[in-house]
């Protein structure tokens, strides 16, 4: 993502963007419109779970219109508190076998409402997790965290806006056929490095064709695509914008990937690392705007006192915060020397070796956070960045000096945690996070990765039997 134009902030709540069926995006009655008309049949509504997944209800058209839009959805409470494999486990307060695996609440939020266009005659939208009996927002909803974080500088009279820039591979073949990697197993769409080139495989080309068309169709065209170094490898970015509309539009976009690329006989994978020596991270593009001015420069075209504290709170903060933007143990493979992620909270002006990076100029300037691998749930990881950055600000931080050179060398600089052992023992441990979150939303991340570690301890991988079937 390159400098970025001038954009005032818009209010708070406000949806950005026209509305209406050219653009994708509707309001209640442009849905009523639709149906009748036979446009639409069916609306989804979503609810982002844990891993950043959209999970919920699809709804006869009519019947959302009739019995749903105005007030709420009956969800069970365990969407919120599964493992990746959906599976229900024990030990989160918010649901269990002891209280029956009561429901939640789902409230459609209808500025999210747009047409899905990888689904035939199909609407999707978003909703807000409330408790079952008071309405209530639920803390742990990934969605509901990002509001949170966005209320805490909005006591600074500040707005984050935000961009996504998401990594993504891509396999020939059908991963539940074919559950190998590599020899004998799927293969990446391409076999060589690909890096920003214009001379796509057809196969390549229509799948990205589609995929843009699909996501324009839904109001959230791309800002742009490229494929990457790695074999298979795309990078896609999207405008700039609020940043809860950003995380939305990741996780529409993330289904519309695998929905695409299912139908094209192709698996997709975010993984962070589903290769040895292959990487794919979330970078998080933020700036903030006050009275819809930047923030974070100053008249001269200098880093302003509010983006020293942001990067001082950034520096700081992130090690201790890892789960929320690196959720499993292959989401720690990624952070290694020479992999263009980060080892270590270093910052510097566009030294991509640092984990923040002051990029663009003018209005335009803003910070890269590249610590999010591609497997972050999009709403965690962008909650991570505004606690940090709301930390710095709560107490007027002060930056180490900007990395210059190569940050892999650095030996002084805050190291990220190595596994998902260390990052779980520093966010149980950390003060900041119980600040930031409060005991409830930091037990309910500690006892997912928790979960995560006790699957991967008993579960056999392939690169042991590789290296010890017949040496031990």
């Amino acid at each position: 993502m390159g400098p970025l134009p001038h954009v005032p902030a818009p209010a708070p709540h406000a949806a950005s963007g026209e509305r209406g069926p050219r653009t994708g995006r509707l309001d209640l009655e442009e849905l009523r419109t639709a149906v009748s008309r036979g446009r639409i049949d069916t609306v989804l509504l979503a609810l982002p779970d844990l891993q950043g997944r959209l999970k919920g209800k699809r709804y006869g058209a009519a019947h959302f219109l009739d019995r749903v839009a105005g007030g709420h959805a009956d969800l069970c409470a365990y969407l919120l508190a599964t493992d990746a494999a959906m599976n229900p486990v024990d030990g989160f307060a918010l649901t269990s076998w002891e209280n029956g695996y009561a429901d939640l609440a789902l409230a459609p939020d209808l500025s999210t409402l747009r047409m899905m266009p990888w689904q035939r005659r199909t609407a999707v939208l978003l909703g807000h997790a409330l408790t079952a009996r008071e309405h209530r927002p639920l803390a742990v909803a990934p969605r509901q965290m990002l509001l949170d974080q966005i209320a805490r500088l909005a006591a600074h009279g500040l707005h984050p806006m935000a961009g996504l820039e998401s990594e993504f591979l891509l396999y020939e073949g059908v991963f539940g056929e074919t559950p190998r990697i590599g020899d004998g197993g799927l293969k990446p769409l391409t076999a060589t490095n690909l890096d920003y080139a214009l001379d796509h495989p057809p196969v390549l080309d229509r799948f990205l064709r589609r995929l843009q068309s699909a996501l324009a169709g839904a109001g959230s065209p791309v800002e742009a695509v490229k494929t990457e170094a790695a074999p298979g490898q795309v990078e896609v970015t999207f405008p700039y914008g609020p940043v809860l509309e950003a995380c939305d539009t990741h996780v529409l976009f993330k289904h519309a990937v695998r929905t695409l690329a299912g139908r094209a006989g192709l698996t997709a994978t975010y993984m962070a690392a589903p290769q040895t020596g292959v990487a794919s991270g979330l970078h998080v593009h933020v700036s903030l705007w006050r009275s819809g001015d930047p923030a974070l420069v100053t008249l001269d075209g200098d880093l302003s006192d509010v983006a020293r504290h942001a990067i001082g709170g950034l520096v700081e903060a992130l090690p201790q915060l890892a789960p929320l933007y690196a959720p499993n143990t292959n989401s720690y493979r990624r952070f290694a020397p020479g992999s263009f992620a980060p080892t270590g909270t270093t910052w510097g002006h566009d030294n991509r070796t640092c984990a923040i990076r002051v990029v663009g100029r003018g209005s335009g300037l803003h910070l890269e956070v590249r610590v999010p691998g591609a497997d972050a749930n999009p709403y965690l990881a962008a909650s991570a960045v505004l606690a940090a950055i709301s930390h710095g600000l709560d107490r007027n931080l002060t930056p180490p000096p900007p990395r210059t050179t190569n940050a892999y060398l650095a030996q002084d600089a805050p190291s990220l945690p190595l596994t998902l052992d260390e990052a779980l023992a520093a966010f149980r441990e950390s003060p900041l996070a119980q600040q930031a979150f409060g005991p409830e939303v930091v037990s309910h991340y500690a006892h997912l990765a928790q979960v995560e570690l006790a699957h991967q301890r008993h579960a056999v991988p392939d690169t042991e039997q590789n290296r010890w079937f017949t040496q031990a």
